[in-house]
């Protein structure tokens, strides 16, 4: 049980209680408790071994327990009582956009409503603008949640979807006659939404039966669908669908170039085989002797390795990333392909919160957590006043902030602090911090985080507006979406990228699991614009600095180099670039 099943589970029992309608103090406990949770630094077995588990704020006697008992058996019985307690259709309307427990808890206590079937009918029949605090609008919103819900379809995060995949291959990997292995499928192309997991494995005959007994009875697997010898297919505890396939080695390379897909980029590839008289599938390169060139017999490649099919068709290796066939094959046949940016390139990151606001951890743990993970520096950008819900700082705290941050460098070596504030967009297009504050500052994200249901005509005037000022560095999460829970709010992107180029600011890619925005498919354009690239995690913990990792692989979808992204570049250049903005 990791530290992040642990926050999760938490967070979940507060929300329970609070369908449960118990004491909100009590719901709020949970709910902080997870918070509490996210930010320990110190191994949470150790402090559970050593006893020293509730010396941490936020955490009392029955959230130990709950805590020890996950920790020890993975299980805790408050917690599948909790659960128990609550039928599972209640808990999946909370993914409904704009429905909070307060709300799901009034329907479920007044309606009886258990699930999203029964909440459409009872919207289609209008008996929801009947409830106290519901009204036709609300009606009409709930029947578009429940509609943008099935879109999205049994989709995970990547990160969500790639550590369960990691776990289950690492576990692959002991048993005896393993050759090779691989995740494959839309986690190795780096998609930021995954509808299954995909393995794939090659040994000899003798071990299959072996592997295939480990993958099905490992303990994350909650459900076997289909168990074979070569193919088997389980759901997994988070409800995720996985499949591991299990070939011979020679086969290794074809299985892992077509199970990683796209498959449009894998009809390409088989097009051009078939141009040189060959027949590409999962398995091997075979002759087609009646479409051969010129009516000679095709010359069978050999291929070791999944590099040895691209050179095959005449083609530089395409990276997993960019098969999405839209313009790879182009680009390789010329020898144009970029060079991806990669994680060992990243030098430091911006748009990181503390306790200042609402973040878990200190200024200092998220310098010395920077640190660790052997950065130059780090930029601090905590909410400005505006966010009030967010714990927006004053001025004072900016002031105290400042000076906190000029302390530490002027002890630290080798390492730099940034000074910077999340600044939000009003909706005007002004910003909430007032001239003389943003001048305190070494950079200044802009975002929005209010009154989304504009036009898109009048919020890409907004954020242009914003980025007009000279005080502006760069602009946050830029449509606001949150995967899997919110849509982005209208905006021209096209327009607020020419803007960003024309006045000579930046865009981030927010990696923070939910966002990973700006999205991949806009990189290209804000790259060929000459827009600076940052990566930004949004962390809110030092667990969540590791999100920019998740962002590379964003800007690696994108066709970014590390001479695009700004948290490639050696430290003195970025401070150049924060001080040349403000000019």
């Amino acid at each position: 049980m990791t530290k992040n099943d642990i926050k999760t589970i938490l967070e979940e029992m507060g929300t329970l209680l609070e369908l449960q309608g118990a004491n909100p103090f009590k719901s709020r406990a949970f709910h902080n408790a997870s918070r509490a949770v996210e930010g320990i630094t110190q191994d949470i077995a150790e402090m559970v071994s050593s006893g020293t588990l509730r010396t941490v704020k936020g955490i009392g006697e029955g959230i130990a327990r709950v805590i020890t008992d996950l920790i020890s058996t993975g299980e805790s019985k408050d917690y599948d009582e909790l659960k128990a307690s609550v039928p599972a259709g209640v808990l999946e309307m909370l993914k409904i956009q704009g429905l909070g427990p307060k709300k799901v808890k009034h329907l479920y206590e007044k309606l009886k409503i258990t699930g999203v079937t029964d909440l459409e009918a009872a919207a289609k029949a209008g008996h929801l603008e009947k409830l106290d605090g519901f009204g036709k609008k609300t009606e009409e919103n709930i029947l578009q949640g429940i509609q943008a819900l099935r879109n999205r379809g049994e989709k995970s995060l990547y990160p969500v979807a790639a550590g369960a995949a990691e776990l289950l291959l690492a576990d692959i990997r002991k048993e005896r006659g393993v050759l090779r292995s691989a995740i494959a499928g839309s986690i190795r192309r780096r998609k930021e939404l995954i509808g299954d997991i995909d393995l794939l494995v090659s040994a000899k005959e003798a071990a299959r039966v072996n592997i295939m007994e480990r993958f099905t009875a490992h303990p994350h697997v909650q459900t076997i669908l289909a168990h074979g010898e070569t193919k088997s297919s389980v759901v997994l505890r988070q409800g995720i669908n996985c499949d591991l396939r299990i070939v011979a080695d020679t086969e290794f390379p074809f299985a892992l170039n077509y199970s990683t897909g796209s498959k449009e980029h894998n009809v390409e590839m088989r097009s051009r085989a078939r141009k040189q008289g060959l027949s590409l599938n999962e398995y091997a390169f075979t002759p087609l002797p009646d479409e051969a060139p010129r009516g000679k017999k095709a010359r069978i490649p050999s291929c070791s390795e999944e590099a040895d099919i691209y050179e095959a068709l005449g083609l530089t290796y395409i990276e997993p990333e960019l098969r999405e066939n839209m313009g790879e094959f182009e680009a390789a046949e010329k020898g144009t392909l970029p060079i991806l940016l990669k994680e060992t390139d990243i030098k430091g990151t911006l748009h990181c919160h503390t306790t200042y606001s609402d973040g878990v951890n200190t200024l200092a743990q998220m310098v010395e957590a920077a640190r660790t993970l052997g950065w130059k520096y780090l930029g601090i950008a905590d909410h400005s006043r505006a966010a009030a819900y967010a714990g927006g700082l004053t001025i004072d705290q900016v002031k105290d902030q400042v000076r906190e941050i000029d302390t530490l460098n002027e002890r630290l070596r080798g390492f730099r602090v940034f000074k910077g504030t999340e600044c939000d967009i009003l909706p005007n297009g002004s910003l909430d911090w007032p001239e003389k504050i943003l001048a305190l500052f070494d950079y200044v994200v802009i975002s929005i985080h209010s009154n989304f249901k504009m036009s898109e005509k009048d919020m890409t005037k907004r954020i242009i507006r914003a980025l007009k000022s000279k005080h502006v560095t760069l602009l946050g999460h830029p449509t606001g979406r949150l995967l899997l829970a919110r849509d982005a709010y209208p905006v021209d992107m096209v327009q607020v990228i020419d803007a960003a180029a024309d006045f000579g600011k930046g865009i981030e890619i927010n990696a923070h699991p939910m966002r990973l925005d700006l999205d991949w498919r806009l990189c290209r354009y804000a790259r060929d614009k000459g827009v600076k690239i940052f990566i930004n995690p949004d962390a809110h913990s030092i667990d969540g600095l590791r999100d920019v990792y998740t962002g590379v692989g964003i800007a690696r979808k994108g066709w970014l180099e590390a001479r695009h992204v700004v948290n490639a570049w050696p430290v003195e250049r970025v401070a150049g670039l924060l001080e040349s903005v403000k000019e």
